[in-house]
Formats: C-alpha cells, structure tokens, sequence
C-alpha cells in the first residue's frame, strides 16, 4: 500500500478540544428551499436544496441532507453538495472563541459516536476568532470530538498533489512589542538635599 494511503491518526489535544457538550441537548433544526420527505415509519428525513441543519452552536450547510434517527434517539445526517459547492460544517468548541471548521464533497454527522467524517477533497481547520491556527486536508478526515482524534487518509479524493494529506500548523502569535518594550529609567533624585558649606 502507498504510503500516502495509509491512514493517519493523531491524539491532538491542545489543538482538537472537544466539541461543545451543550450542542448534544440542543434541538436538530432542518430547514431547505426545495422541500423534502418524511418518512415516520423509518424514521428517515429528506431535504433537497440549499439545506441547513443547525443544532447548538452546530451549522451545516449542503445541498441535499438525509437524517436518520435510532431507535435509542441518535441521529445520523448523510450531506452531500454539488460540483463547486461542497458541504460547509462549523461547530464551536469549549474553549470560548474557538471553533472547528470543514468543507467536503460529502459530510457524515452521527450524535452516538460523537464524529464528523468529511468525504472528498476534504480539508479540516481550527480557528480561534477569525485565526485559523491548523489545517488539514486529505481525501477523508474523521473528527472524534468525544475523544479528541482526528484520523485522515490520502487517494484520489485528496485536494493535495499525488493524493497526500497534510497538514499545516501556523505558528503562535508574536508576543506584543509594546509591552515588552523597555521602559524610559526613572530620573535621578537625590535622597537629601545638599545644600552649600559655611566658608572656614
């Protein structure tokens, strides 16, 4: 097997913190343009166009979504998008400020086992505010925000050149000039005050 096809997995606790635990409790809501199907038999879900689900902090936009729900309650959302228009997913994290960010052909969100799997051209970021602090890219990237692991894979689906994921970190902010600047020194006082000897 080509090494760019192996799968990757990496413990990234600093930087993949864990989704936000409220978003489970939160309402599903689906909305779409085109309308869709309901099927209360098998408990399945249909939207077509320009759909979007959100639950909590959780935004997901796509053009087509089909959600099923378990028996115990669990919900499964299959998303797919169109030719130039892949799958957005956005989902703050506990630390306050951050958030996980993704695009893919296809997206798959399952509430039991806690992961988002993005499928084709797939590339995964972490940002803090409007920074982007990591990104990755590969042909499926799977988000496990219960146990913090991202695993990712290369092939054909990959954006990257020959079918390689990567990964690019950016470095950490520079510290603020001005306060580590050094300060004017304090003037020079005399602790008395001199005055002028008597003549001898």
């Amino acid at each position: 097997m080509p090494r760019h096809l192996i799968p990757l997995t990496f413990a990234l606790a600093a930087t993949f913190a864990h989704a936000e635990k409220g978003d489970r409790l939160k309402p599903l809501t689906l909305s779409s343009e085109r309308g869709g199907s309901v099927d209360n038999v098998n408990q399945v879900r249909e939207l077509v166009g320009n759909v979007v689900i959100t639950q909590g902090s959780l935004l997901l936009h796509a053009e087509k979504v089909v959600v099923r729900e378990t028996r115990e309650g669990y919900v499964q959302a299959h998303a797919s998008g169109v030719a130039g228009q892949p799958v957005d997913f956005r989902q703050s994290r506990d630390t306050p400020g951050e958030a996980i960010e993704g695009q893919a052909e296809q997206v798959e969100y399952d509430t039991r086992t806690e992961t988002v799997r993005f499928i084709g051209n797939a590339r995964v970021r972490t940002t803090r505010g409007a920074v982007v602090q990591e990104e990755m890219s590969g042909a499926a990237i799977v988000y496990n925000s219960r146990t913090e692991v991202v695993t990712f894979e290369g092939g054909n689906g990959s954006p990257n050149p020959n079918g390689r994921t990567r990964i690019v970190r950016m470095p950490p902010p520079l510290p603020d000039e001005s306060a580590s600047a050094p300060t004017a020194p304090l003037p020079l006082k005399p602790s008395i005050t001199l005055q002028p000897g008597k003549p001898s």
